[in-house]
């Protein structure tokens, strides 16, 4: 395929070309440097999201805000969901209105405006200028002890961190929803190898940023302070938002094509219900399309309502298979919340060794730098970044030729079940904890400002529970990005990439209400006496709660995937799909 000129010019359906001149850099240069460039901005939004979310759990747990810990594990779990629940619209905004460069822009300045406000509220005259005067109720640790008494109040400001989170989830969500396919514009016109080695870094990208965030800000922010950290995190979405911006001139970018889904949806909507059509006035135009017969209206451009109408059958196969996929979503986003929550209630080794016949310090210096419970993530991360080069060169290839190979349906199967081993895991080590706590052997740790009673177990424990929650993101997740991606449609594939991220955001969702609903008196996580700690609740029925929804759906997505594959295997669904596809 001939690479495309580098000059500027109008090309097909108002797409622009980079700015730049050719000089002595060829085509293929400037395409690879503006790919390299959206490489860096989504490494840096990467770092500035899990800044946030990494410890959001201890910020909210904090002295600042005191909220306790089923309420910052619900929030978090929304802020999660929610990042992923609102990525349609980001790509609706842009497939409509805004084109994917000019979404990105706005994004990513949001973004900053959010990022900036979520610094504003660790200061005091910021918290009292949102939020009015803190309670003065201060974090107590908690007694193991039935005979504890404490008071509990309603989460001070609760409604603008709410509001900042929202926006955030906003930002974060439009940016993931677009650009991935900016980037892949960059270089489609290099070829497929071209593209998929786009999509093998881009993926690469977001755990470097992840590693950054959790080796550097969740250090910072744990033992140091969360004003330094949230600057640190301000000031990557800054440079991101800056390095967009002056790489304007090598990016190819595309006009808004609008949005095929709206009247895909709006035709199977008119089909399924005749009566709404009744209902409507009647008018000449109206009554030429009413029977959606592609004849009547082969002026009007775009697909015909045939095309829509089977676009929308491929939809309602594909659907199912995603659905079921809920629930391992319900899990997977534990990782950042109640798992974290967990491993602020176990022992928690000191950076630096101090000195077993001196107290325990009242404030946080070097003395007292732990190792931060984020970087449990890393377990996470790392086992991803190792195991999918071996996958995809060694493991992938040997069994393709022992003809072994499993399909993506296969792999979310076994994702599913890597992730019922992990919340099982975490179910059990939770249990083993609450033992020691009943038995009133318990170890007080400063984590930052914030005194924790903790038993005396020690957080690496919880190291084979990530471990297995990122073996289940390689044969969940991926596969499950390639299903959507391979089984749509070409018109459709974008919309279904992005109720693929809604869906997965349902699960986090889904998750936080399910603590919210346990969190009512005589409900497992209810623990009002606890001042923000734990050691009065039952999270470990929480995770085995999860664990049973997950075996169960499990099962049916296993009937599900069954029945689709036999439909595929079939000559007359093959020879109607393959017409939608073409």
């Amino acid at each position: 395929m001939s690479a495309p000129r580098a000059e500027q010019q109008p090309s097909r359906s108002g797409e622009r070309q980079p700015l730049v001149a050719q000089g002595r850099w060829g085509p293929r240069r400037w395409r690879r440097t503006a790919a390299a460039a959206v490489l860096l901005v989504e490494m840096l939004e990467r770092a500035a999201f899990f800044g946030v979310t990494s410890n959001l759990v201890l910020y909210l747990n904090s002295l600042n805000f005191n909220w306790d810990g089923e309420h910052a594990s619900r929030a978090t779990l929304l802020f999660l969901g929610a990042s992923y629940l609102l990525a349609p619209v980001g790509g609706w905004l842009a497939d409509v209105y805004l084109g994917r460069f000019l979404a990105i822009s706005l994004s990513l300045l949001l973004y900053l405006a959010a990022t900036g406000l979520l610094l504003t509220t660790i200061t005091d005259d910021g918290r009292r200028s949102f939020c009015g005067e803190m309670p003065e109720l201060p974090l107590k640790p908690a007694c193991p002890s039935a005979n504890c008494q404490g008071s509990w109040s309603s989460p001070y400001c609760a409604t603008t961190l709410y509001l900042v989170l929202l926006l955030l989830a906003l930002a974060a969500s439009s940016v993931r929803s677009n650009l991935t396919s900016f980037g892949a514009d960059q270089v489609m016109d290099l070829g497929r190898d071209a593209t998929r080695r786009f999509f093998n870094w881009f993926y690469w990208s977001i755990n470097l940023g992840a590693i950054l965030s959790l080796l550097v800000v969740a250090f910072i922010e744990q033992n140091i302070s969360f004003l330094q950290g949230y600057s640190i995190i301000v000031g990557l979405v800054g440079l991101a938002f800056f390095i967009f911006l002056i790489a304007t001139p090598v990016f190819i970018t595309k006009p808004p094509t609008g949005s095929q889904v709206s009247s895909m949806l709006k035709l199977a909507f008119q089909n399924c219900c005749p009566r709404w059509q009744r209902w409507r006035r009647p008018s000449s135009r109206n009554s030429e399309g009413a029977h959606l017969l592609p004849d009547q209206r082969s002026n009007q451009p775009g697909p015909s309502p045939q095309e829509d109408m089977a676009n929308f059958q491929v939809l309602l196969k594909v659907l199912p298979v995603m659905v079921t996929l809920v629930p391992y979503w319900m899990v997977y986003f534990q990782m950042q919340s109640t798992y974290v929550l967990q491993g602020l209630h176990l022992h928690i080794p000191n950076i630096f060794r101090t000195n077993p016949n001196i107290s325990l310090p009242l404030r946080s210096d070097s003395s007292n730098y732990r190792i931060p419970e984020a970087w449990l993530l890393l377990a996470n991360v790392a086992v991803i970044l190792i195991l999918v080069p071996v996958k995809d060169h060694l493991i992938d290839p040997l069994l393709l030729r022992c003809k072994l190979l499993p399909s993506a349906l296969q792999k979310m199967a076994l994702g599913m079940f890597f992730g019922f081993t992990s919340i099982i895991v975490a179910g059990v080590l939770e249990k083993e904890r609450l033992q020691y706590i009943a038995a009133n052997q318990t170890v007080p740790q400063l984590i930052g400002k914030d005194l924790y009673y903790a038993a005396p177990l020690s957080i690496w424990w919880q190291i084979p529970q990530y471990l297995l929650i990122g073996v289940s993101e390689i044969f969940a997740s991926i596969p499950g990005l390639e299903f959507a991606y391979s089984e749509a449609p070409r018109s459709m594939q974008g919309a279904i990439m992005g109720i693929f991220f809604c869906l997965s955001g349902v699960g986090s969702l889904l998750g936080s209400g399910l603590v919210a609903l346990l969190s009512f008196p005589g409900g497992w996580m209810y623990c009002p006496k606890d001042f923000g700690n734990i050691n009065n609740c039952r999270m470990d029925l929480y995770f085995f709660l999860l664990a049973g929804i997950q075996a169960v759906t499990a099962v049916l997505f296993l009937w599900i995937a069954g029945r689709y594959e036999r439909t595929r295997q079939d000559p007359d669904s093959q020879s109607s799909t393959s017409r939608v596809r073409g």
